[in-house]
């Protein structure tokens, strides 16, 4: 369980903190510095993340015989089967070592690894078109949402409440995920539930990037990259689900 309490931070009275410019919110009490150092931190770790997913699914959509492999033995059936099992069993030890540099960081990798793996097969069965039109729409609405966020948040906005009703709706779609994969419904179902999930991880996107400006503690560096870039992830999979059913 992550842990929001802050570091101790520097008061107001011991540096003039409110004529500073670089303010990220109203009610900061820390250097402006220390806090902008961090979040420069985060978003290069997930850029990182980010052009290892786009290689990896690259190469596993480019190279056709990594995924037959996956798709016509057992032996790649079994291996799919454990990438998708990887990255909860790599959270463990991730959330016991997050403190230790650069363990935390080899876990981090090897987390975005068998993510970037399963990501890649998904579109390898996928149209080109239809990848296109997720990965434009995604980056688009990560950068207005980010952007929207650290506006926001100047301004005195502030986006804990989110929280709860996030964690629902995400329990929501797992049960519809669930009933769907039992007692397929159609087109039109898969459709709802593409444009739900999307619904719901462009505001997990806001929560976040509020967590990220606000409540993350310096030492939370790896759960703050993982959680936007988990965030990013399930956007750009929620938009492919949509898409390849209109398609359809």
């Amino acid at each position: 369980m992550m842990n929001w309490n802050r570091p101790p931070y520097r008061k107001s009275g011991d540096v003039e903190l409110a004529g500073d410019a670089h303010l990220l919110y109203p009610s900061m009490m820390e250097s402006p510095a220390l806090r902008w150092a961090f979040v420069r931190k985060i978003y290069a770790i997930l850029s990182i993340q980010m052009l290892l997913t786009i290689a990896v699914s690259a190469a596993v959509i480019s190279v056709k015989p990594i995924s037959q492999f996956f798709v016509s033995s057992s032996a790649g059936l079994g291996l799919y089967i454990f990438l998708l099992f990887l990255p909860f069993l790599v959270m463990c030890p991730l959330y016991y070592y997050y403190q230790h540099h650069p363990v935390n960081l080899i876990l981090l990798g090897l987390f975005t690894l068998s993510i970037s793996f399963c990501v890649g097969l998904t579109c390898a069965f996928t149209e080109g078109k239809v990848i296109l039109e997720s990965a434009i729409l995604t980056a688009v609405a990560v950068v207005s949402f980010t952007l929207y966020t650290f506006w926001a948040a100047k301004r005195g906005q502030d986006f804990s409440f989110l929280g709860p009703f996030l964690f629902a709706a995400v329990m929501i779609l797992i049960v519809f995920a669930i009933i769907q994969a039992f007692f397929p419904m159609g087109r039109i179902s898969t459709m709802i539930y593409g444009g739900l999930a999307s619904l719901i991880f462009c505001g997990y996107i806001i929560y976040d990037t509020d967590n990220l400006i606000k409540r993350y503690g310096y030492d939370e560096y790896v759960w703050a990259a993982v959680a936007l870039y988990l965030d990013i992830i399930n956007l750009f999979l929620s938009l492919l689900t949509l898409f390849r059913a209109v398609d359809s």
